[in-house]
């Protein structure tokens, strides 16, 4: 579905930057595949597992380096297996504070969350190149979802609420860089257009979330609570919900099984997943 609606919701969000030529895509996707890269699992409290990445410039050199921070960028020896990548990097001449290899395995996700809140507060953007995707793996942000697809630069504003899933796989990898504001970036961000595969959720019902609340304490009543709270975060990717309403579902799901402290620890992840001011 392609309409106005999807649209106004984004605005601002994610959009189209420069297209990429088809046969550096694929040079690149083969070096995503097949360079020797140490991939890291990190913030954990983010995902359901199954996502990984790999640094291919931070400031301290090292590829296994991979929570970002502020800094000078400059290549890792994995880029050094990467000539292709690096060439392109090197073309678009930005100021480059991180720029890392993500992959997220099938049936993975990454919760509702923001992204820079512990970082300066200075002008910085984050830009995505798909290399090795499917329809089946996409961003949700502004209870629209997105599927970024290969051949274009794109631009998440991640401070924003949004998650992303692959449902089904193989593998999605992109090329992420977090970028400082420069006149490079400037001339870059000219050529921005809106996603062209963007489909608003539908709105969830009293019943329908009823329906998945009963689901989620029956599997939490039989001991599988990890997989009831799971259950839950999932909505997110189903339904256009307020923000941060999964959270609340899960602490209401403690509430009811009597369980105080996991509802304190549910309403803290809430606060720091999505940069919520205390």
């Amino acid at each position: 579905m392609e309409d106005a609606q999807p649209a106004a919701a984004l605005a601002g969000q994610i959009v189209q930057l420069d297209r990429l030529d088809g046969s550096l895509i694929e040079r690149m996707r083969h070096e995503a595949l097949t360079a020797p890269a140490p991939w890291k699992a990190e913030y954990g409290d983010f995902q359901s597992g199954g996502w990984w990445t790999t640094s291919l410039m931070n400031a301290s050199g090292d590829a296994a380096d991979v929570r970002i921070a502020d800094g000078a960028a400059r290549p890792t020896a994995l880029l050094e297996h990467m000539p292709a990548t690096a060439g392109l990097l090197a073309e678009l001449g930005l100021n480059y504070m991180w720029v890392r290899l993500a992959r997220l395995e099938p049936n993975a996700f990454l919760w509702e969350h923001r992204d820079y809140d512990e970082l300066d507060q200075v002008e910085r953007h984050r830009l995505h190149i798909a290399l090795h995707t499917n329809s089946s793996a996409f961003l949700v942000t502004g209870g629209t979802k997105v599927h970024m697809d290969g051949g274009r630069i794109w631009r998440l504003t991640p401070t924003y609420a949004h998650g992303v899933c692959n449902l089904l796989g193989p593998d999605r990898i992109h090329l992420i860089a977090d970028v400082y504001a420069d006149d490079a970036y400037t001339r870059l961000a000219r050529n921005a257009d809106e996603p062209t595969k963007a489909e608003r959720l539908p709105s969830a019902s009293e019943a329908e979330l009823a329906e998945r609340i009963a689901a989620a304490r029956r599997l939490a009543d039989l001991g599988y609570v990890e997989a009831a709270e799971q259950l839950l975060l999932r909505l997110f990717y189903s339904y256009a919900l307020p923000e941060g309403t999964a959270y609340d579902l899960i602490a209401g799901l403690h509430t009811a099984l009597g369980d105080a402290e996991a509802n304190r620890r549910w309403t803290a992840a809430k606060s720091k997943l999505l940069a919520l001011v205390p």
